[in-house]
């Protein structure tokens, strides 16, 4: 199955499907996940349904590959040398206006998540798995370098402790995420708990 996605979506050039992915951001902003229909998409980027539906097999898988893509490349990749430094630097790759941006869009398709089971399926398999699988990369890079001590009991919950900060933020404050505010939620937060120097 992979080949023959990988077959087909070879007729796409890279900048028409980084097209389609920012056309699919767009409809999601806009009219959300439950009214985005392929028919939509099909019509907001001059495609055929018919196209979408061969490369990317419904609405759901094409809304978790337009999220992946929009973001900024692997989390493993930033190495700065320290823990802190690292997570300071992941914080910075996204300045404000993208962050609230991104945390509106969030919060639209985490709703639609509880009442969509592919789209919740997708999500997990295609963003959250191997989103925790990098950040665990990043940590054991803190415990080779002993940032952290290999049994420190926090150190299954960062991705948790992220997400808590970046998605309560609005919840809470009324306001959107920054990068002002998630440093210093690192530092008085998330690395405290794991036992990493916050200097």
């Amino acid at each position: 199955m992979t080949e023959t996605a990988t077959a087909r979506r070879s007729r796409i050039t890279p900048e028409r499907e980084a097209e389609l992915y920012a056309a699919v951001l767009d409809l999601l902003r806009e009219i959300g996940y439950d009214a985005l229909t392929m028919d939509a998409v099909a019509a907001r980027t001059r495609s055929s349904k018919a196209t979408l539906y061969r490369q990317w097999g419904g609405k759901a898988e094409l809304v978790v590959k337009a999220i992946r893509h929009g973001k900024p490349g692997p989390v493993s990749e930033v190495d700065t040398g320290s823990l802190r430094g690292d997570l300071h630097a992941l914080v910075a790759r996204e300045d404000d206006c993208i962050m609230e941006q991104n945390s509106a869009l969030m919060r639209g398709v985490a709703m639609a998540m509880h009442h969509n089971d592919d789209l919740r399926q997708a999500f997990r398999e295609q963003l959250i798995e191997p989103e925790m699988a990098e950040f665990q990369r990043v940590l054991q890079r803190a415990v080779e370098r002993g940032e952290i001590r290999p049994d420190c009991p926090a150190l299954d919950f960062l991705v948790h402790m992220l997400v808590g900060g970046f998605a309560t933020r609005t919840l809470i404050d009324d306001q959107p995420p920054t990068q002002a505010f998630l440093t210093s939620y690192l530092d008085a937060v998330v690395l405290p708990a794991l036992g990493a120097p916050t200097t």
